[in-house]
């Protein structure tokens, strides 16, 4: 690493075992092995590392332990443009985590939208072409299959270390594994969601998605959550409308599914900007008084929908934990920690509903925005 390479703590043989253990997978075999193309959470973290990292996120900061010769330099490739505020929020709290713990950087952005899968392929040949520039390189995939070859040429190339955020299913398939990974676990948040809505709204029910794009995300968002609905509760699906996580796809599915399947009352977004269109569709045809919501994550947008009535419940992730602990994953790769660290690192879930209390919904707000302030951000 260029910027900090005189003050290091660890000797060249550490940071190599570090990062031979990464790709030393898996840990240990289990069911379904076969069938999956990607490694389990349970296979990649040696055991307590996940809680031992969280502990480390949620506390108060400490300060690195080393000196820095200039500030580090760290690229960002990541759909920054989407409406929703994930990212925003991420590196916010990513940059304030540096901060608190004394660690002087640098950052440039190579911002798109999520259906902006080559735009990202651009940015990653730029910057492995500029890979002497660089210290770390936070990827955010616009989805994981279609970004598959771009992590592992990130993570192939010498002179920076690689994190994926907003994804947690490392696949077989890389050549290399990137240092980590960290997001929220989707298929966590469809069986917190699917359990809530079965008990909250009963069996026998029918409903509708709006889904986002093939893939491992959308397949634990949304098909998790529809296999999950039909078990516990035989609830039938409608309808699908695969809206690109794009506001104009949750518009045009919900209209879609007003005037074709009106019996379904239920709709399952699968990401805030979906679910703010559906909303404005269902608004627009004043159908949102009949009609049970969803979105997904519990972004400032969404929990502001809770609160005005339109948007019944969603997957709330305590969003800042993914930038604070990547943060302090540059933190230990910086002090010779590297091997201390969960491969893949995991935030905390909990589903807000309109059936909370405004102060219930604001404590929930303010624990899961702490580093990027609570209220909608400017965008």
């Amino acid at each position: 690493m260029k910027a900090y390479l005189s003050t290091l703590l660890c000797g060249a043989a550490l940071c190599l075992a570090g990062a031979a253990f990464a790709d030393d997978f898996p840990l240990k075999a289990m069911p379904g092995d076969d069938e999956r193309d990607f490694w389990l959470v349970e296979q990649v973290n040696k055991p307590g590392q996940l809680e031992a990292m969280r502990k480390i996120v949620s506390s108060e900061a400490v300060p690195y332990s080393g000196k820095l010769d200039k500030p580090i330099q760290i690229a960002l490739i990541y759909p920054s443009a989407d409406v929703s505020d994930f990212w925003a929020r991420a590196y916010l709290a990513f940059t304030k985590r540096l901060d608190q713990v004394g660690i002087q950087y640098e950052t440039t952005e190579f911002a798109s939208r999520q259906i902006e899968h080559s735009l990202q392929a651009t940015y990653t040949d730029q910057v492995i072409q500029d890979a002497d520039i660089y210290d770390f390189v936070v990827f955010g995939p616009s989805e994981l299959a279609t970004q598959a070859d771009n992590i592992d040429k990130l993570a192939n190339t010498e002179g920076f270390t690689t994190f994926v955020w907003s994804f947690f299913t490392p696949p077989k398939y890389l050549t290399k594994q990137p240092a980590g990974w960290f997001d929220f676990s989707a298929a966590e948040g469809a069986e917190l969601i699917c359990e809530y809505m079965v008990d909250r709204l009963g069996k026998d029910i029918t409903y509708a998605m709006n889904r986002g794009i093939p893939g491992i995300t959308d397949n634990q968002r949304s098909g998790d959550f529809a296999a999950c609905v039909q078990e516990k509760g035989n609830w039938t699906l409608a309808y699908e409308h695969y809206g690109e996580y794009r506001r104009e796809g949750g518009f045009d599915g919900t209209n879609l599914i007003l005037q074709a399947y009106p019996e379904a009352k239920i709709i399952h977004n699968a990401n805030t900007a979906m679910a703010m269109g559906s909303v404005e569709a269902q608004i627009a045809a004043e159908k949102h008084k009949e009609i049970f919501s969803t979105g997904w994550g519990g972004t400032g947008l969404e929990l502001d929908a809770i609160r005005r009535g339109e948007l019944d419940a969603t997957p709330m992730r305590m969003g800042d934990d993914v930038g604070a602990a990547a943060a302090e994953a540059i933190k230990a790769h910086m002090e010779g920690r590297a091997e201390e660290l969960p491969h893949v690192f995991l935030g905390r879930i909990t589903i807000a509903n309109d059936q909370m209390s405004l102060e219930e919904i604001d404590a929930l707000e303010k624990e899961a925005f702490r580093f990027s302030g609570v209220g909608k951000l400017s965008r």
